[in-house]
C-alpha cells in the first residue's frame, strides 16, 4: 500500500509530498531494519499533473507497488514541485532521506536510488554528490546535468555499484546522455553495468522495473561500514 506523506526541508523550506510503502513484514519485528528504495519520477508526473500525488504511481516502482506487487523495501517516492526538475532539489531530497531514516527502521547501509527520465538525471546528480550515502544506484534514460563536470563526477562515482538502462531509439533523452557518463566511469575504473534496449524508445523503464532481477541486484549490495 502506498500512503501519502509530506516532509519540509528546514534549510530550503521546500515541502516535498511523497508516497511511502512499507514491506509486508515491517510490523512483525520492531527491531528489524529494512532497505530503502528511493524512486525519482519523470517530468510528466510533477505536481502540476491533474492527478496530484497519485501521478507518481503512473510509472516505475510506485506503479508496481500500487498494483499490489509488494517489495522487500521501504519504498519512498517524492513528487517534484511544478515547473522544476530534480537536480534543483538536492538539499530537499537529502533532507527527506534523513527524515526517512529517522522516522522508519531503515538499514542505512542499504539505501538504494533509482529514477527514470528526469528522475534519471536526478539519480545521476544525487548519486554523484552523495555517493557515500547509497549502496547502489540505477539511472534509467537519464544523464548528468550539463553543468556538472563529467570527469569529477566519474571519480566520485567510480566505487558505487551502478546499473544504467537506456533505449537505443530514445528521441526524448538521447542514449548518448547515458553513454558519455558510462564511458567516463569506465575510464575512471568503474565496473558500471550498461543495458541498452535496442528496439526501445524513451520507455526503458517498464521492462527494467518488471520481474525481480533488478530488485535482487539491489539487495546484493551493502554499503561498506
Amino acid at each position: 500500500m502506498l500512503a501519502a506523506h509530506y516532509a519540509t526541508d528546514y534549510h530550503t523550506q521546500l515541502r516535498l509530498d511523497y508516497l511511502l510503502s512499507l514491506p509486508p513484514d515491517y510490523a512483525a519485528d520492531d527491531t528489524r531494519r529494512f532497505p530503502l528504495l528511493f524512486f525519482l519520477h519523470g517530468a510528466g508526473e510533477r505536481s502540476q499533473h491533474p492527478a496530484g500525488l497519485d501521478a507518481v504511481k503512473l510509472h516505475g516502482v510506485p506503479k508496481r507497488v500500487a498494483r499490489q506487487h509488494r517489495l522487500p523495501f521501504i519504498v519512498a517516492a517524492p513528487q517534484c514541485p511544478a515547473d522544476t526538475w530534480w537536480p534543483d532539489h538536492v538539499p530537499a531530497l537529502v533532507g527527506l532521506l534523513d527524515h526517512l531514516c529517522a522516522a522508519y527502521r531503515v538499514d542505512e547501509r542499504r539505501q538504494y536510488l533509482t529514477g527514470l527520465s528526469m528522475g534519471g538525471f536526478g539519480t545521476w546528480h544525487l548519486a554523484a554528490l552523495y555517493p557515500q550515502r547509497f549502496a547502489a544506484a540505477v539511472p534509467i534514460c537519464g544523464g548528468l546535468p550539463w553543468y556538472v563536470d563529467l570527469e569529477s563526477a566519474a571519480q566520485r562515482l567510480r566505487h558505487l555499484p551502478l546499473w544504467v538502462f537506456h533505449g537505443a531509439r530514445d528521441d526524448i533523452v538521447h542514449i548518448d546522455e547515458s553513454r558519455r557518463v558510462v564511458q567516463a566511469l569506465k575510464a575512471a575504473g568503474s565496473s558500471v553495468k550498461f543495458t541498452t534496449y535496442h528496439d526501445a524508445g524513451h520507455d526503458a523503464w517498464t521492462t527494467t522495473y518488471a520481474g525481480t532481477k533488478l530488485y535482487d541486484w539491489f539487495l546484493k549490495h551493502i554499503r561498506p561500514a
